[in-house]
């Protein structure tokens, strides 16, 4: 068990400083005492245990798996009612995900249902679309009013934006393995039909949206062909798969040497931590097979890769065609 716990705790430590070093300051003790905990040649008492687990952040529950083997512990996301709760979520997402980039070998693999959320969280149109269809999902007074999209987007907070951006930095310093199906960007596409049809999307910007979309896939395409995130200051992997025989569903595995990390979806963007490392193990394998049973878009030949793009590209001419066709129009 103090085996399991050092191994966690190591993945939790900061690079600015030596693992013993941040031991022994924590518990306040010589290095020499620090390394013997380490190293298993000193018991951690229960109180050591406990000041380690409240500077590294965990769950001394979750991380010595209490209870029966058929029951695990997970951790909930911020619950989203309203624009505070959106930018604390996107605050806590960013404080998971910023260690990885400190662990040269963690990947994160996200079997993408819809465009994954990294995707969408830049200077566009369609980020401050998201944040207006996730607000409309979640948030009870802006569901029953009228607010439209133009009158949302001169309202959203800039530091809503700017935890958006940041969040966005850290996904393309991290080793990613995205899981794309030919559907992954069509709920997106149905989700700007659905709103310009209901009156609360214009022409205009729905069009404006197309053309974020259109850079989407540019950029993924790009991508997938370089291997590597565009931007990234540490030479980030990236590597997207075609899956054409399990159906997507926005699930993300962290992988580190030390242990994995599973975060499973509830609602539209509040999910499940899980650290239970069977469970994890379990899940890993499951996406492993996915993969195997996927395309690896990087290796397959041009001409799978472009078809697979190109599908993706006139599906949102369809989009478009329906946006600038006024179906409104009477034929009475």
């Amino acid at each position: 068990m103090q085996e399991q716990f050092i191994s966690y705790l190591k993945a939790k430590a900061q690079n600015n400083t030596s693992f013993v070093e941040e031991v022994a300051s924590v518990l306040d003790i010589g290095y020499d005492a620090a390394y013997r905990r380490i190293n298993l040649k000193t018991s951690i008492s229960l109180e050591e245990s406990v000041k380690l687990a409240k500077h590294y952040k965990i769950s001394l529950n979750n991380l010595f798996e209490v209870g029966s083997q058929d029951t695990i512990l997970t951790e909930l996301s911020p619950k989203i009612n309203n624009e505070k709760d959106l930018e604390l979520w996107l605050k806590q997402s960013l404080i998971n995900l910023s260690p990885l980039t400190k662990i040269k070998s963690a990947t994160l693999i996200y079997a993408a249902k819809d465009i994954p959320i990294f995707h969408s969280l830049k200077d566009t149109f369609l980020t401050r679309f998201k944040m207006f269809v996730w607000l409309k999902d979640v948030d009870l007074d802006l569901t029953r009013s009228k607010v439209n999209f133009e009158d949302f987007i001169n309202s959203i907070p800039d530091t809503l934006m700017q935890s958006a951006y940041a969040l966005s930095d850290v996904y393309k310093n991290i080793n990613i393995t995205e899981i794309w199906s030919e559907n992954t960007m069509s709920g997106s596409f149905q989700q700007v039909l659905y709103y310009y049809e209901a009156g609360l999307l214009s022409k205009e910007h729905a069009l404006n949206i197309c053309e974020d979309f259109e850079d989407v896939i540019n950029h993924t395409e790009e991508q997938t062909i370089l291997q590597s995130h565009i931007g990234s200051q540490n030479k980030a992997v990236y590597q997207l798969y075609k899956s054409d025989l399990h159906p997507l569903n926005n699930t993300i595995m962290v992988v580190t040497p030390y242990k994995k990390i599973f975060f499973s979806p509830y609602t539209v963007l509040n999910y499940f931590k899980v650290e239970h490392q069977d469970t994890c193990t379990h899940i890993y394998d499951f996406l492993q097979k996915q993969m195997a049973n996927s395309k690896l878009l990087a290796n397959t030949g041009e001409r799978d890769r472009s078809v697979f793009f190109k599908r993706l590209h006139n599906k949102l001419s369809s989009l478009k065609d329906r946006i600038v066709i006024d179906e409104k129009m009477s034929f009475l």
